[in-house]
């Protein structure tokens, strides 16, 4: 009984507690937004139309395949476990570290898929954002 009559006593003294007043929420709000992981950082696209399709490879691996392919992304740490498995440098797992790689199985990998990566539709990367994706991820020749 007596720990009932405490308990009860705590739970009245809590909701007795003084409202903040909105000067005091926003002391506690913190300054600005949240930081993005790296994973989530993306170029800047042209004009927010996916259509006018840009000829940087750099900025469309960024916008369609960084959510994966960037560091911390999943992508990179699986590729990252394989490449240390096969005995390769772990920096490898990231795809714009290798040198290995050509323009027609880049374009191969995203249109049929491989292991955990789902094969990309048009829909998804076009054609023409394929190319000059496999142009900034093939460095090997051809």
């Amino acid at each position: 009984m007596k720990k009932l009559i405490s308990l009860s006593l705590l739970l009245l003294i809590a909701a007795c507690k003084p409202a903040e007043t909105p000067q005091q929420s926003a002391d506690k709000a913190p300054a600005g937004p949240p930081p993005i992981p790296p994973y989530q950082m993306r170029a800047a696209e042209s004009a927010g139309n996916r259509f006018a399709v840009s000829q940087n490879g750099e900025a469309l691996f960024s916008n369609r395949c960084g959510a994966c392919h960037l560091a911390g992304g999943m992508g990179t740490n699986l590729l990252t476990k394989q490449m240390m498995m096969a005995q390769r440098p772990p920096s490898d797992g990231l795809l714009t570290n290798r040198t290995d790689l050509t323009q027609s199985y880049v374009a191969g990998v995203v249109r049929g898929g491989k292991n955990a990566m789902p094969r990309l539709t048009r829909v998804d990367v076009t054609d023409a954002e394929l190319a000059a994706i496999a142009r900034y991820l093939g460095k090997a020749g051809e």
